[in-house]
């Protein structure tokens, strides 16, 4: 295989590994965040729209 075609590979790899990555964190945040919110609401202090 041609340098330029490898290349082109681990860039696409890098770029899943990287999205991938921000999904997790993303996931993970969005969890923390869902308890937070369910405790406010638990505790009364829910947003006004709420």
């Amino acid at each position: 295989m041609d340098a330029v075609v490898i290349a082109g590979i681990v860039t696409v790899l890098m770029i899943l590994g990287f999205l991938v990555g921000v999904a997790v964190f993303v996931v993970r945040d969005q969890k923390v965040h869902d308890f937070r919110r369910e405790d406010q609401k638990k505790a009364g202090k829910g947003s006004a729209s709420s």
